[in-house]
């Protein structure tokens, strides 16, 4: 243990010397660029986030087989963080907390039933409007925000056009994509993933209906019984608008939720998965172009490498992981188009890039024997399970030239909410005041002038459930994770939930532990050997300062609306996002095949 100790002693010596050099090289960089009349005080902003892309996906995080050498040379020229840690395993609250700097169970955008995202365009829950997203403080400082892709932060309110959750009303000045998530009822001919339970259900009660009409005719038309025909016909008929109601909503998700907008507008009801990956490549460069003065702040939400795995020709085939490695490789191409624009308008140098996903890897996701999610490394778990590091551990890379060493790794407990004072320091707003932040700012730590992460405690919610929580000790650089509860895995020992979709929260789907599994992350970050009172002196100490963190931060906690409460997350024919005349929502007003063409 004291040789462990003494190794990890000289290795954070080395590094600390080294960042103390980068430090001064920086130094003179800026000098250098402020002698030269290059603005430097508010630097553009490039966000990029991948979905559900797990942390062993790219060649710079470990994978020897899927090609990545846009990312790979992104981390060359950058920082890497090896312990970048999401507030979510899922999207929807996973890119709640990213946007706000806050635990999604502040903003109420954590679930305590099993309904853990948003699942439709028409429901009325959302990121809340009192919440203030980086892109409204950056607003507010002059810059010009876009998002590009992704939202799934909910829409509508109280009618179909009050646009109460949506990215303009939440800073954004630009918005092109989905304000929903890429999902199989997407794409023809794929299993669809909304509601399957409900319409089997709904099914179920339709067929009885069906049956007791069929089997009171009969009896009314041999004499067997007595019932009137008003009473068949009105049985009929609630059997007919109970079919209608449920069949409107299920039967016809890729109109509803399969849209694309371009701010307000619909250009396409269905989208055309086909064509979506060059069309939010060509909106990303268009964006560039359009505001290279600057400052500008833009948010690239990639619909890569959430299923179905929409990939183009081009890419389909070429990688060693089927579909999977062949749509991580084509978003690694768009990446690479983004920055080369990024470098061909003159932008590069004073442009402060970031890379993400919002969680880990898809275990769950198969095709018979095809795995189509991801690859989270040594990490147990993937997406859906609240404590299990591979399903909140992502890979993270920051480049800033001149401003943030190259070629570096920063091996300190770092979060994506940290983006959010991050970004607010670059851009010179004030956080507010009013409300807990939970993130830190990360340039101390990115320029080498702090040595440890601001992070003591991080905690690990499965929907408004917590989990796990990890304890970073700096002085001793002692890392510890504590779950309290973990989901059963399905087969035992399996290490996912592959008899459903995903593993669940709570209830008979999971184990509780009392004492707590205790795992020393450093030695341990597989979480394979939990440690007990025997194996390690420390541990009731550990998990009484542990339990200290948890109640310290349960104070900090205030009753909100739960957004994906089941009246917020049900499909409203009165929210709707609609081209047409609802019900009847088609339009296609994208841009031509020829700019499909150009880009791939």
């Amino acid at each position: 243990m004291m040789l462990n100790a003494l190794k990890r002693g000289i290795s954070r010596e080395m590094r600390n010397m080294w960042q103390r050099c980068s430090v001064a090289v920086m130094l003179a960089s800026v000098l250098f660029l402020q002698t030269w009349g290059l603005d430097t005080s508010k630097p553009n902003i490039l966000l990029i986030m991948a979905d559900d892309l797990g942390y062993g996906d790219l060649g710079c995080f470990g994978n020897t087989t899927i090609r990545s050498p846009n990312l790979d040379q992104l981390a060359k020229e950058g920082v890497k963080l090896t312990q970048h840690i999401a507030a979510a395993s899922l999207c929807t609250p996973s890119r709640a907390a990213f946007l706000t700097g806050r635990y999604p169970i502040r903003s109420g955008m954590a679930s305590s039933n099993k309904q853990r995202v948003l699942h439709w365009n028409a429901g009325s829950g959302g990121l809340p409007t009192n919440e203030t997203t980086f892109a409204k403080l950056l607003q507010q400082q002059g810059y010009v925000t876009g998002l590009i892709g992704k939202w799934h932060q909910g829409l509508n309110c109280e009618s179909h056009n009050d646009h109460c959750h949506h990215p303009l009303n939440h800073g954004f000045d630009y918005f092109y994509g989905t304000p929903f998530t890429l999902i199989n009822d997407c794409q023809t001919g794929k299993n669809p993933e909304i509601g399957l339970k409900q319409k089997a259900t709904y099914w179920f009660y339709t067929e009885i209906v069906v049956l007791l009409v069929l089997t009171l005719l009969l009896g009314k038309v041999t004499g067997l019984c007595s019932v009137k025909w008003k009473t068949i016909a009105f049985i009929a008929l609630c059997g007919i608008v109970f079919f209608f109601c449920w069949f409107v909503s299920y039967g016809f998700v890729n109109y509803w939720n399969c849209i694309i907008l371009r701010n307000h507008i619909i250009l396409e009801q269905p989208m055309e998965t086909e064509k979506s990956a060059s069309r939010i490549l060509k909106e990303s460069i268009s964006f560039l172009e359009r505001n290279k003065k600057g400052p500008f702040l833009l948010f690239v939400s990639f619909l890569h490498v959430h299923t179905p795995l929409v990939t183009t020709k081009m890419f389909r085939g070429k990688s060693r992981h089927g579909l999977y490695g062949d749509n991580v490789e084509e978003m690694d191409w768009m990446v690479g188009k983004i920055l080369a624009a990024v470098d061909e308008k003159g932008l590069r140098n004073n442009t402060f890039t970031y890379f993400t996903s919002d969680h880990g890897g898809f275990l769950e996701a198969r095709d018979g024997d095809v795995q189509l999610g991801g690859w989270n490394g040594i990490f147990k778990g993937g997406k859906a399970m609240g404590g299990w590091e591979g399903g909140i551990r992502v890979p993270g890379i920051v480049r800033w030239p001149g401003m943030v060493p190259a070629d570096t790794i920063i091996d300190e407990p770092t979060h994506l909410m940290d983006i959010y004072p991050t970004v607010a320091h670059l851009a010179g707003a004030s956080l507010p005041q009013d409300r807990v932040i939970d993130g830190q700012n990360l340039l101390p730590l990115l320029q080498g002038s702090a040595q440890h992460s601001e992070h003591e405690f991080m905690f690990h919610y499965c929907g408004s459930y917590l989990h796990a929580v990890r304890w970073y000790q700096k002085e001793s650089g002692a890392l510890w994770k504590v779950h309290y509860v973990t989901p059963k895995f399905n087969p035992e020992g399996a290490g996912a939930c592959y008899g459903q979709r995903m593993c669940q929260c709570s209830e008979e789907a999971v184990t509780h532990h009392n004492p707590p599994l205790l795992f020393d992350l450093l030695r341990d970050p597989s979480e394979a050997n939990p440690l007990s009172p025997n194996s390690e002196p420390l541990f009731n100490t550990i998990v009484s300062q542990i339990e200290r963190g948890v109640d310290e931060h349960r104070r900090t906690l205030t009753p909100v609306p739960e957004q994906f409460a089941v009246y917020n997350n049900i499909w409203k024919p009165w929210l709707q996002p609609c081209c047409g005349t609802f019900p009847l929502c088609w339009c296609n007003k994208g841009i031509g095949d020829d700019d499909h063409m150009s880009i791939f």
